[in-house]
C-alpha cells in the first residue's frame, strides 16, 4: 500500500495577535531567540523586544510598534520551535512578509526593516484621517460585497475574507457607519468594530502603498525554498518579481485568506502549524476546513 503524503503548511499571523509580554518565554528559553532579539533591536535602532516583553498593550497596540513585534516573534518561534521543512507558507497581511522570511526570499534583517517602514506609512495614512475596519459574521459575502459597492459618496470596501462567514470591511468611519447601517437592514447582527488603527487593506492606503513600493523595490528577493500563497492572489509564488509586485499591491487589496487557505488544501496541506503570538489563523483554518490538522508551534 501507498502512504498518503501529508504537506507541511507554515503560517504567520498579522496585526492584531499582539500581546504584552509577547516573546519573553522565547527569550528565556532559547540561546537562538536572544541572539535574533538583540539583533533585531540593533537592526532598528530602538528597544523593540524591551517593549515587546515589559511595554502596554496600548503601546503594543501602536500599528509602527505591532507590526515589527509580530514579525519578530512569528519569526524567532519559527527558528526555534519548527520541527520540519514546510512545504509551503503564507501570512495573513503582515504575516505574508514572515513567511517570505522564513521561506528564504527575503533575508531577515531586511524584512524586518521593510516591515518597520511599512508599519510607520500605514500609521501616517491612520493620522491623517478617521477610519477603522469592522468584522462582518455570520453574514452572506456576496450581500456585504453588494452593500460595500453601493456606497458611492464614501470609502467603504471588503478587506479580509478571512472564513466562512466572517468578512471585514475597512473605510473611513463615516463609510463604514453607512455600511453597518444599511447592512443591519439586511439583516446582519453581528458588526464588530476591530481595534486597529485605520482602514487597512483599502484605497486609503494608496500613499503608504507609493511609499512601501519604492521601499520594496530596493529590498533583493530571491526565489523561495517553498511556494507562498500570497494575499492577493491566493496562490503559490516562486518568482521573486511576481513576490514584490504582489506586496506592493497587498496594501490596497483584500487579504484573501479563506481562498489562499482553501488552495493550500488543494495543492495538498493536510497539516497547518500556526508560529506566532495567539492562535487566531488556527481558529480561521478551523472555520474553512475542519478535516485538516491543525496546531500550534
Amino acid at each position: 500500500m501507498y502512504k498518503t503524503i501529508v504537506k507541511a503548511a507554515h503560517i504567520f499571523p498579522g496585526q492584531g495577535a499582539q500581546h504584552p509580554g509577547m516573546g519573553k518565554e522565547l527569550y528565556d528559553q532559547y540561546p537562538l531567540a536572544k541572539q535574533l532579539f538583540a539583533q533585531a533591536d540593533a537592526c532598528l535602532g530602538f528597544p523593540l523586544s524591551e517593549i515587546m516583553f515589559t511595554g502596554s498593550d496600548e503601546e503594543l497596540t501602536q500599528t509602527k510598534v505591532t507590526q515589527p513585534a509580530v514579525f519578530l516573534h512569528a519569526y524567532i518561534a519559527h527558528r526555534c520551535l519548527a520541527k520540519e521543512q514546510p512545504d509551503m507558507v503564507a501570512g495573513h497581511s503582515l504575516g505574508e512578509l514572515t513567511a517570505l522570511a522564513i521561506a528564504g526570499s527575503l533575508d531577515f534583517e531586511e524584512g524586518l526593516r521593510l516591515v518597520s517602514r511599512r508599519a510607520q506609512a500605514m500609521q501616517r495614512v491612520c493620522e491623517l484621517q478617521p477610519s477603522g475596519m469592522v468584522a462582518v459574521l455570520n453574514f452572506n459575502d456576496q450581500v456585504t460585497e453588494q452593500v460595500c459597492a453601493s456606497i458611492t459618496d464614501d470609502v467603504v470596501v471588503p478587506a479580509n475574507y478571512n472564513s466562512p462567514k466572517q468578512l471585514v470591511i475597512s473605510g473611513t468611519q463615516t463609510g463604514l457607519e453607512k455600511a453597518m447601517e444599511k447592512l443591519a437592514e439586511k439583516g446582519a447582527r453581528r458588526l464588530l468594530p476591530l481595534n486597529v488603527g485605520g482602514a487597512f487593506h483599502s484605497p486609503l492606503m494608496q500613499s503608504a502603498q507609493e511609499e512601501l513600493a519604492a521601499a520594496i523595490r530596493e529590498c533583493h528577493f530571491t526565489a523561495p525554498h517553498c511556494p507562498v500563497y500570497q494575499n492577493v492572489s491566493a496562490a503559490p509564488s516562486i518568482d521573486p518579481e511576481s513576490i514584490q509586485e504582489n506586496l506592493i499591491v497587498q496594501l490596497t487589496h483584500p487579504v484573501r485568506w479563506m481562498q489562499s487557505v482553501r488552495q493550500m488544501v488543494a495543492d495538498g496541506a493536510g497539516r497547518f502549524v500556526e508560529f506566532g503570538p495567539g492562535a487566531t489563523l488556527q481558529g480561521l483554518v478551523k472555520r474553512i476546513n475542519s478535516e485538516v490538522e491543525i496546531c500550534a508551534s
